[in-house]
């Protein structure tokens, strides 16, 4: 039974749904920055190396079944060859890259949020000792300078 209280205890504290909760948007995001590099940036990258699909980009390391050649990693891996796909290395490079870059700035203005909301806390109010003139906590009772009776003055 105290197994039992002591994981409850932990499953529902802020910090473990807090952390569960990003990791569901985190693989959300995911997907989504892949679909951007799939989808968006590797057209893009392809097109400007003349029509250079980087993503077919491998070599072979052992034939398959048919013995090759394979146009497309796909071909390959239907064929059951071995490959070292660097074409997809580098759309992983390019994917960490961008949610790299997307968290920097993320946490960069939460950070900037952060400071922001603070509330400044409120200096103590300060008096001046009448017997040396330093600056004391207005309700001191005695300067912690001079050590003379300042409170009912």
């Amino acid at each position: 039974m105290k197994l039992l209280n002591e994981f409850k205890e932990f499953a529902v504290k802020g910090n473990v749904v807090d952390m569960g909760v990003g990791i569901v948007i985190g693989a959300a995001f995911t997907s989504v920055v892949n679909s951007l590099v799939k989808d968006v940036f590797t057209p893009l990258l392809g097109l400007a190396l003349a029509g250079i699909d980087f993503t077919n980009w491998f070599i072979t390391l052992k034939l398959g079944k048919s013995g090759g050649p394979y146009s497309t990693l796909a071909q390959a891996q239907a064929d059951s060859a071995v490959t070292l796909n660097f074409g997809q290395f580098l759309n992983s490079i390019i994917s960490f890259l961008i949610v790299a870059f997307v968290l920097f700035f993320l946490i960069r203005t939460i950070n900037r949020l952060k400071q922001e909301e603070e509330p400044v806390a409120d200096a103590p109010k300060k008096r001046q000792c009448p017997y040396c003139f330093s600056v004391v906590p207005e309700k001191a009772s005695r300067c912690p300078f001079c050590t003379s009776d300042i409170l009912n003055r």
